[in-house]
């Protein structure tokens, strides 16, 4: 439990920052929240695979959520654009890191069942 709310807190510095970089264009003094939040949002990440999560689905999961997140708040915050291709584009990112997770699921439910055989 403990790595996924690192991980939750990793993307949501990650997000934070990167907003923040925006409304930086307008308010200079942001580029502190943009610093603190993307030096936290590395030190989480690190803290989740010390934490054990594998790189792939850590960083996926990071990214993915990310990218999904800035682009709905960045609609909202800033009225950037939110077409449907893009709404498509966020489900396809989304929908290719849960693959990633199940197949890291499985490879791990796989690895576990050949290291109990051979014990």
């Amino acid at each position: 439990m403990r790595k996924w709310l690192l991980l939750i807190a990793a993307i949501l510095l990650e997000v934070t920052a990167t907003l923040s970089l925006r409304g930086a264009l307008d308010h200079p003094a942001l580029h502190v929240i943009v610093a603190v939040g993307y030096v936290g949002s590395f030190t989480m990440l690190s803290l989740v695979l010390r934490a054990g999560l594998a790189l792939g689905v850590a960083y996926g999961i990071w990214g993915a959520s990310g990218v999904a997140l800035t682009a709905v708040l960045a609609t909202l915050l800033f009225g950037d654009p939110l077409t449907p291709v893009m709404g498509v584009g966020i489900a396809l990112v989304i929908a290719g890191v849960l693959c990633v997770e199940l197949g890291s699921q499985a490879a791990r439910a796989r690895r576990n069942h050949t290291e109990g055989v051979t014990s």
